[in-house]
């Protein structure tokens, strides 16, 4: 790597571009609010339909663009530790394997959705959020709770939505960032909007040569090094009576990790070996509306995801692919009023071969089909939610879930919500057919009942609160008891958010802290690894010209977290529009270098986090 891009000197660099961020332009006119802004967000992942965000009877959080655009080196995992409800743990540094924890429940209990596409292998039952690439991504929508009756199963936690970017003028950009760890990232793209007709393209590639992953010092095993390439592509046409889009996008890459050899008792580790995986995903989409009339719209979806995982040194291998078509209709038959009825069809297929511990091989696919019914009421100081879904899946039969919710506007400034929800999710192929993991052909679904009550209240202007109250019950939890995948554990999740968000002129900041006793009912044990306490500060400057802001991520240690200790690590970001053709950017991940255990690798042994991550990067367009 040139002498430029060395930690020392780059770090140097940053500081000296973050020194003109903040002196140039002082005197520019301010932009819009954050608070205003706030107000005028449109949010899809509650009903299907865009809604202001103020009028959802839920709690709701986004990840905004501008903090997605901030750095397009930073990862997925990494963006969502910027919600406090979101407890990640990353098995070592970047492009390594990570778990999400959506409010103390279980990683395959959170939906992970691009443009309402399940992104959730069939295998595994979580997503791959270290192999998917956000380059074309919007926002991101994080609904807390469950939300089974709009997207079936596995939303028990809660649903995380990747909304992608719809061209709005025709334009071009190149984007170059360098960093730390020999890690680079190069995006292109480009986009025409003209008339209602639009049609985008974008391409990326990126290299790390990673960090540690273990904190198993005395081994020659490299860092987990990891590079990435993909596409995307986009074309439709968005008119009042009607709109189609077709939508490709697809990533593929090595990713370097750590593998162990272990003593008979399993607690001392005696040596460390490399291993190298590829991985590739691809999405298909192709969606359609047509407004029957002013009150009535008809919308369909077919779709395809495709997850491919293979190793490079070891026959294992496992592909997993999930199709869904949908059709559902809207009927606004009041001014007030309106219900949404629709079906939807899921296949899920997996192609496993293991032979790493014990053999494990299998070719399985499971059908489910859904309907649904949704009705809402929205009139001055009152907004209703209620829907029902019946599930008649292949292997478990039918199941019915339910969702009541509602928002009522007491004061000008003060609101309060309320809403139950019952879920389930059906046991993965890996729980049911993987023989030698303790595969369970008679697992039942695990379901759960959920009850919420929050208050938003605006303080002042520029001073808003939210608070909120839950508790979340699930019941045939799947957990591993004598070598076998049994319905044993009952879980109890019972916790409270607080969320504070100031905005005046161009200076914000926004508060996060969450609270959450993961019980095991049965042992009345916390659940383990996860944080009982999280908080989230970001604050800064940001306008039209130039910006500049910090976040803080905190967790506290779990309680029962075998090791597992908190952390908390600070991010900066600072961007500089020079003129409207090029942009300079700056970012130092973890300033401080905190290493901390986010995860047991066996024995005495941890993955740890990457460290500090500093890049610099500049975007032309045009």
């Amino acid at each position: 790597m040139p002498t430029l891009f060395q930690p020392t000197a780059l770090v140097g660099a940053i500081a000296i571009a973050m020194g003109f961020s903040t002196g140039v332009y002082a005197n520019e006119t301010p932009t819009k609010t954050a608070v205003n802004s706030a107000l005028e967000t449109l949010v899809v992942t509650a009903t299907r339909s865009e809604e202001k965000i103020e009028n959802v009877p839920a709690r709701i959080s986004i990840i905004k663009p501008k903090m997605l655009e901030q750095s397009p080196i930073a990862e997925l995992p990494h963006l969502l530790m910027n919600d406090a409800s979101i407890d990640m743990m990353q098995y070592g540094g970047y492009g390594q394997a990570a778990s999400i924890f959506t409010r103390g429940t279980n990683s395959p209990h959170t939906l992970v959705l691009r443009d309402g596409v399940r992104l959730n292998t069939g295998s595994a039952g979580s997503a791959s959020l270290a192999f998917i690439d956000t380059t074309d991504i919007k926002q991101i929508e994080v609904l807390k709770g469950p939300a089974s009756v709009l997207y079936g199963t596995d939303a028990i936690g809660g649903v995380v939505q990747l909304v992608s970017k719809t061209p709005e003028k025709t334009g071009a950009f190149i984007t170059g960032e360098i960093g730390e760890h020999k890690t680079y990232k190069s995006v292109v793209g480009a986009d025409l909007a003209e008339n209602g007709v639009y049609a985008q393209i974008r391409g990326q590639h990126l290299e790390s040569e990673g960090t540690q992953v273990t904190d198993f010092k005395n081994s020659n095993a490299k860092t987990g090094a990891y590079d990435q390439e993909g596409f995307s592509a986009k074309f439709g046409i968005e008119q009042k009576q009607y709109a189609a889009s077709i939508d490709y996008s697809q990533n593929e890459g090595t990713s370097i990790y750590t593998d162990g050899i272990f003593d008979p008792s399993y607690t001392q580790l005696l040596a460390l070996k490399n291993k190298s995986q590829d991985f590739k995903n691809e999405i298909m989409n192709l969606k359609g509306r047509v407004n029957l009339n002013d009150k009535i719209s008809v919308n369909a979806r077919v779709s395809q995801f495709k997850d491919e995982l293979i190793q490079n040194d070891a026959p294992d291998y496992v592909e997993n692919i999930t199709k869904e078509a949908e059709l559902y209709g809207k009927w606004q038959f009041t001014p007030h009023q309106n219900v949404m009825a629709g079906v939807s069809h899921r296949n899920t297929e997996t192609d496993l071969l293991s032979v790493d511990w014990s053999t494990v091989q299998y070719d399985k696919d499971v059908s489910s089909t859904g309907y649904f019914i949704q009705h809402q009421y929205q009139n001055n100081n009152l907004s209703t939610q209620a829907g029902l879904r019946v599930e008649d899946h292949e292997t478990f039969g039918t199941h019915t879930v339910g969702q009541l919710a509602a928002r009522y506007q007491i004061l000008p400034s003060t609101s309060i919500y309320s809403n139950i929800g019952t879920a389930f999710r059906a046991p993965t192929n890996n729980d049911l057919y993987a023989v030698g993991w303790g595969a369970n052909p008679d697992l039942k679904p695990e379901e759960s009942i959920s009850y919420e009550i929050g208050l938003d209240q605006h303080l002042t202007d520029h001073f808003k609160l939210g608070l909120s109250a839950y508790r979340n019950e699930v019941d045939n939890l799947i957990s591993w008891k004598n070598s076998q995948n049994i319905n044993v554990d009952k879980a109890t999740l019972t916790g409270g958010e607080l969320n504070l968000n100031w905005a005046k002129d161009e200076l914000f900041l926004d508060v996060g802290y969450a609270y959450v006793q993961p019980k095991d009912k049965e042992t009345d044990a916390d659940l383990p690894r996860r944080a009982r306490q999280s908080l989230t500060l970001t604050t800064g400057l940001q306008n039209e010209v130039y910006g500049i802001s910090t976040s803080l991520s905190a967790k506290s240690k779990p309680k029962n977290g075998s090791g597992v200790t908190g952390y908390a690590t600070v991010d900066v970001n600072t961007y500089w529009n020079i003129n409207p053709n090029v942009k300079l950017f700056a970012n130092i991940q973890n300033i401080g270098d905190v290493e901390y255990k986010n995860a047991s690798y066996g024995g005495n042994y941890f993955y740890v986090n990457g460290g500090r991550l500093a890049s610099a990067g500049v975007t032309f367009k045009y």
